[in-house]
């Protein structure tokens, strides 16, 4: 038998939303069935809402059809995306047996990170260069490398123009990182000799991780991504090189987050920006722009690692689905330093996963016709041009380095971004929520020491994972008190709530009745209801006072309590109760 079904109707949506909202104290009774969607929103750093709910009158498709060009996937290999790896120790003989592990194992190029110029030919050793590609990362010494590559290559008699991968040559980005002032010349010789002897073997990359690992947006990311871009264009013109031959030249390196549709929507709308520059700059034919989306090393946490796993798969879900033509995931274990051998298979192996049992790849644009995903790229497509154009205007990216422009704008998005964290409002699993005390963190590896000078690196976890590394180094474990009034379903939800906050910071707690007594100096929490706080609360605290506890905060914000010295709630600056629970612990900074 069927059964008809009603066709909702957006208003049914705004009808029964308004009703939830009413019952929470969102709305009141004289809030419009109309603005629920508003109370329901949320802003991006860049600036734009996003809408608990879209529909076609949200958006249109711009500029074509969903999986047409600038849409589609570019770079990839017959529709796979390339299965890059990275590798950032220093040791040749451990790096080339991780190369030949990973090419083993599915992997179809070569990231090296930290290999220098006249280490290529051991690490290389091995390696068949004519059916794997190269991406170096040498800085300053890009040109010694692009030579021992060579020289490889030659030793393997392997014909130079079949060689294929990325020089990495990227001046601003060095200096972006490093405060290396950038050598542009060396860059376009680099891209000259690629056109004409291996073209094959990109020159540029413009790599803007580095913008992102500061704490800048979406937007600000693909801004300088822009910038930088067409700083090198003018560069490879200057040269004499063709447009049409200097687009062929670069590859994008963007940062994948665990937010899936942030990441498609950024890959998406990089591809429309560049294509937007290609026609301004008079390119006679569409280049699509070579993407290699890279997971976020900002949001990567070296406390409870194993829920990098979680990230790393959705980031790498979405550089897929964005149309990312390579993809790296990085091992989930980075933050504590070398990662080993078992975290490498599983980065590895993440993307063969998503590219052969669930065969992302075989869909082209997946995302494209999605009212929120049309609507979020054009939202930030529009953010990241006004961004790049006011770069332009201060001279390009290079001025706009050295004026300070580019730091400021990015330290103060950091500084939105760690305030959101610290209230967790940024949730971090394993870190800010549900944190292990007891877990057992893998053992840390030497790693080589991060670039000094230029932009700041940052990690969203930083600071709650410092609060951590100062509990640990407490010679008595620090503990609060949580002090309940009433039976469990009085004051349940509210001992979880701050049990969780307390062990953000390393802080085991106790459960105590509001009878029992607490220790001299002791750091107390009094958790229950609002019914019983208004009867109780006063008489309980009071007692705390009198057995001499050093902090009373109270679980809830229901106003009116006497006797507490704060209170603990959904969005309080939990680093700031964390670091003054410690400090009233005793705890050494």
């Amino acid at each position: 038998m069927t059964r008809d079904f009603p066709v909702p109707a957006i208003e049914d949506w705004q009808r029964l939303t308004l009703s939830v909202l009413r019952r929470s104290g969102r709305a009141d009774e004289n809030t419009a069935a109309g603005d629920a969607a508003d109370l329901l929103a949320t802003t991006t750093y860049d600036g734009f809402p996003l809408a608990p709910l879209y529909t076609s009158r949200d958006t249109t498709v711009p500029d074509g059809l969903p999986g047409q060009a600038p849409f589609t996937r570019g770079g990839g290999l017959g529709g796979r995306w390339d299965v890059r790896t990275v590798h950032t120790d220093p040791d040749p003989v451990r790096t080339a047996a991780a190369a030949r592990a990973d090419l083993h194992g599915g992997a179809t190029s070569l990231w090296l990170r930290a290999a220098a110029p006249e280490q290529l030919g051991e690490l290389l050793t091995g390696i068949p260069l004519d059916r794997t590609g190269i991406v170096l990362d040498a800085g300053t010494e890009t040109d010694k490398a692009t030579a021992a590559l060579l020289d490889v290559a030659a030793r393997q008699t392997i014909e130079p123009r079949v060689l294929r991968g990325n020089l990495g040559a990227d001046p601003y980005g060095a200096f972006a990182a490093t405060g290396i002032e950038p050598e542009l010349g060396v860059a376009a010789d680099l891209a000259a000799q690629s056109v004409t002897a291996h073209p094959e073997l990109r020159a540029l990359t413009v790599d803007v991780t580095t913008y992102h690992d500061a704490g800048g947006s979406d937007a600000e990311e693909l801004g300088c991504a822009l910038a930088t871009g067409v700083a090198y264009l003018r560069a490879m013109s200057d040269r004499g090189i063709p447009l049409t031959r200097s687009l062929d030249q670069l590859e994008f390196r963007y940062a994948a987050t665990a937010d899936q549709f942030a990441t498609i929507a950024k890959l998406r709308a990089a591809r429309r920006l560049w294509h937007r520059v290609t026609e301004v700059a008079g390119a006679n034919r569409q280049s699509a722009q070579r993407q290699h989306a890279v997971t976020s090393g900002a949001m990567m946490t070296a406390r409870d690692p194993w829920s990098n796993l979680l990230r790393t798969t959705l980031a790498c879900f979405g550089a897929g689905v964005g149309g990312a033509g390579a993809i790296t995931v990085q091992p989930f274990d980075v933050a504590l330093g070398r990662p080993d051998e078992s975290a490498q298979r599983i980065a590895r192996n993440t993307q063969l996963i998503l590219l052969d049992e669930a065969h992302l790849h075989r869909v082209t644009d997946p995302a494209g016709g999605s009212w929120y995903v049309e609507s979020r790229t054009d939202e930030l497509a529009r953010a990241a041009w006004e961004w790049f154009t006011t770069i332009e205007r201060a001279g390009g990216i290079g001025t706009a380095l050295r004026s300070g422009l580019v730091a400021d704008r990015l330290a103060a998005t950091w500084e939105r971004r760690a305030t959101r964290v610290a209230r967790r409002q940024d949730a971090i699993t394993g870190v800010s929520e549900f944190p292990d005390l007891d877990e057992q963190v893998p053992a840390r590896h030497a790693v080589p020491p991060a670039p000094v000078g230029g932009l700041p690196r940052h990690r969203y976890a930083e600071r709650f994972e410092e609060l951590r590394r100062r509990a640990d180094g407490a010679t008595t474990a620090p503990v609060v008190h949580l002090v309940t009034i009433g039976r469990t379903p009085d004051h349940g939800a509210r001992v979880a709530f701050a049990a969780n906050l307390f062990a953000a910071g390393g802080i085991r707690t106790v459960t105590t009745a509001a009878d029992e007594p607490v220790p001299p100096g002791a750091v107390a929490c009094v958790c229950s209801s609002d019914r019983l706080y208004a009867e109780q609360a006063a008489p309980v605290t009071a007692a705390l006072r009198q057995a001499g506890a050093a902090k009373i905060w109270l679980a809830g914000r229901p106003g009116g309590q006497a006797g507490v010295d704060d209170h603990l709630y959904a969005g309080c600056d939990a680093v700031r109760v964390l670091e003054i629970t410690l400090d009233d612990l005793g705890v050494p900074r």
